[in-house]
């Protein structure tokens, strides 16, 4: 009864501000973390079960407990709590062995990349992730820098270390080269990118900020924008003109504009 009297408080503070329309989406409660991409969206809960979202419904994804779980070019990936690392392949998901990952991201142009615990940066290759279909072990990039949290698009890839910081940078899918970290202002514990490159972050008391001024020439955008919401948010991703949002108490938000 208590989740379900927090969802009316939601229901009853919809948000529309600065072009962006918002309401309580499908709800999984109590959601951990949301990932959107390719025009699909995957989330983990409290119990560390794996969804997919179908329609308006979420369906159970795999038997595997996972953490944290991502959707995009490169497929399903996600990693459990002793930092295994696994794709979904043909119903469900495959152990990926060669690196332990607390994060793991498919957003890229086919790349996957992640983080470890220690805030290690790990590259899996376009040509390597798009066809891995079977348990077995792959070599992984190390990249240089330490990152917390670490997110790719086409367009570029945004991370936040372990004092909040923000950087951006360009990964080659097929080689995981990287060019130079571009410091941005700001402080976040966590950077997600939509495929078309849009950037939010999420800082540690809750508010999400959008990035403006991105563009083929500025990749890496000129400001924050603050996205007002009525309750403090835990995690966010972007696809196709939808913000997904959880909030720290489990619920679901989606905002569109």
């Amino acid at each position: 009864m208590k989740a379900v009297a927090v969802l009316l408080v939601v229901l009853s503070f919809l948000t529309v501000s600065h072009g962006w329309t918002c309401k309580a989406g499908p709800q999984q409660f109590p959601a951990q973390q949301i990932d959107a991409g390719e025009g699909q969206v995957v989330l983990t809960d409290r119990d560390s079960k794996a969804y997919y979202l179908s329609e308006s419904t979420w369906f159970e994804l795999g038997s595997v407990a996972l953490k944290h779980v991502s959707v995009g070019p490169a497929g399903i990936w996600g990693v459990d709590s002793s930092d295994k690392v696994y794709k979904y392949v043909a119903g469900d998901f495959i152990l990926v062995n060669g690196q332990t990952l607390q994060q793991v991201d498919a957003g890229g142009d086919g790349q996957v990349v992640g983080v470890t615990s220690g805030s290690y940066i790990y590259c899996l290759k376009s040509s390597i992730a798009l066809n891995y279909s079977q348990v077995g072990s792959v070599s992984w990039n190390e990249l240089a820098g330490r990152l917390m949290y670490f997110s790719c698009s086409p367009l570029g890839c945004w991370g936040v270390n372990a004092v909040e910081q923000i950087f951006y940078t360009r990964v080659t899918p097929n080689t995981c080269d990287i060019s130079d970290w571009i410091y941005i202002p700001g402080a976040a514990l966590m950077a997600e990118v939509g495929t078309d490159g849009n950037v939010f972050v999420v800082n540690r008391q809750g508010p999400c900020f959008y990035r403006t001024g991105i563009s083929p020439s500025v990749p890496q955008g000129t400001d924050w924008l603050y996205i007002p919401m009525c309750l403090p948010i835990k995690h966010v991703s972007y696809d196709l003109g939808q913000l997904w949002l959880v909030t720290k108490g489990g619920i679901i938000m989606q905002c569109s504009n």
